[in-house]
């Protein structure tokens, strides 16, 4: 289990709506090359949340790691989004819940 988390919040920018189906498949590609990798606890798009598409939880080793993932992010590196990064200490059985 990894101590720390990193929690990438996924906000749309000003040309979100102009997002194509490519976009999103490089997207997808995306994830799922991370995925299979071993860098994501979780992923997903939300709703309700004005400005916010979705996130993504990787499970790297540093936060730089995790940095770098978010910059290489389509949705980001394409200009559609930003992101903001944050870290997250999981509780859990393990951990005692951080007692």
């Amino acid at each position: 289990m990894h101590e720390w988390l990193y929690v990438m919040f996924i906000q749309r920018g000003k040309t979100y709506n102009k997002i194509t189906k490519e976009v999103i498949t490089r997207h997808a590609e995306n994830l799922r090359a991370l995925d299979e990798a071993g860098k994501i606890e979780l992923a997903g798009a939300f709703k309700g949340y004005p400005g916010v598409a979705g996130m993504v939880v990787f499970k790297t080793g540093t936060r730089e790691e995790a940095e770098e993932l978010c910059k290489q992010e389509p949705l980001v590196a394409e200009g559609y989004a930003a992101y903001t990064l944050r870290d997250m200490r999981p509780a859990n059985r393990d951990n005692n819940y951080l007692l």
